[in-house]
């Protein structure tokens, strides 16, 4: 079902990856690239971006710390100066370590939240001029975040990650029921297990593991169907759908006997 605009063709559309360079978000600029987007990648490691825009004419780079909010402000409107639009902009920064209760982490635990939420949170506001401006002119505007299946019901190892990835689903679902009257379309991504360098130090064995083009492959098919969430892949996604509308203890006892923990 179609809850936002489809995209039919990425050739005039300016596209900005906020994550973009390694894992999902690297694989996703190559995809949407090579499809023939103008392409802006940003994270924090400037070489990696480098290496991405290196021989992709229509690739620019933009070296960015997402939990610097004036930073931020400063790279949107860099982007708008230059093209005086933004299409499409997708939150993919992340980070992840895995982490119990009993090994809490005050510091690890205010890392994933100023990443995961509140880089989030700084590219919302230096954005949505733009979008807005964009769609009051009939013109096209999408939001997407990158959350993640963790983020659906409590899971072992994710004491820290689960909870932002919660809540940039619930972001998502608000920013849609606000925006989309608007004319902008919002997205959430829910990926499952991805072969990236956040998942790289996994102790566990990770089911329904795919790569990065996968995922990106994944990404971009559901923005061009018009989806609101994008889940995949779905052999195991759809396995913890299900798990959702279990009650509290069949949950508990389900995950504790497929985790052994």
């Amino acid at each position: 079902m179609s809850l936002n605009p489809r995209i039919a063709a990425w050739s005039s559309q300016v596209v900005w990856l906020v994550g973009a360079s390694t894992g999902i978000g690297r694989a996703t600029a190559e995809r949407l690239h090579d499809a023939g987007a103008h392409v802006v990648a940003s994270a924090r490691n400037r070489e990696a971006l480098l290496q991405f825009s290196r021989d992709r004419a229509r690739a620019e780079v933009l070296p960015v710390d997402v939990t610097d909010r004036e930073a931020m402000q400063r790279a949107a409107r860099e982007i708008v100066d230059r093209h005086d639009r933004i299409d499409l902009v997708m939150y993919c920064a992340g980070h992840y370590k895995a982490l119990r209760a009993t090994a809490f982490d005050l510091d690890e635990m205010l890392r994933h939240q100023q990443i995961n939420v509140v880089g989030a949170y700084h590219l919302i506001d230096a954005v949505l001029p733009t979008l807005l401006r964009q769609a009051a002119a009939g013109q096209s505007a999408h939001l997407s975040l990158v959350a993640s299946v963790a983020g659906y019901r409590g899971l072992p190892n994710a004491l820290a990650y689960g909870p932002t990835k919660a809540a940039l689903i619930n972001l998502a679902e608000v920013l849609f029921l606000d925006l989309r009257p608007k004319g902008i379309g919002v997205s959430v991504i829910n990926p499952g297990f991805v072969q990236t360098p956040l998942t790289a130090g996994n102790q566990f064995d990770m089911p329904a593991l795919i790569t990065p083009e996968e995922a990106a492959r994944h990404i971009v098919a559901g923005w061009e169907a018009g989806r609101f969430e994008v889940h995949f892949p779905k052999r195991f996604t759809l396995w913890l759908k299900a798990l959702r509308l279990l009650g509290d203890g069949p949950y508990f006892a389900a995950i504790r006997r497929a985790t052994g923990l």
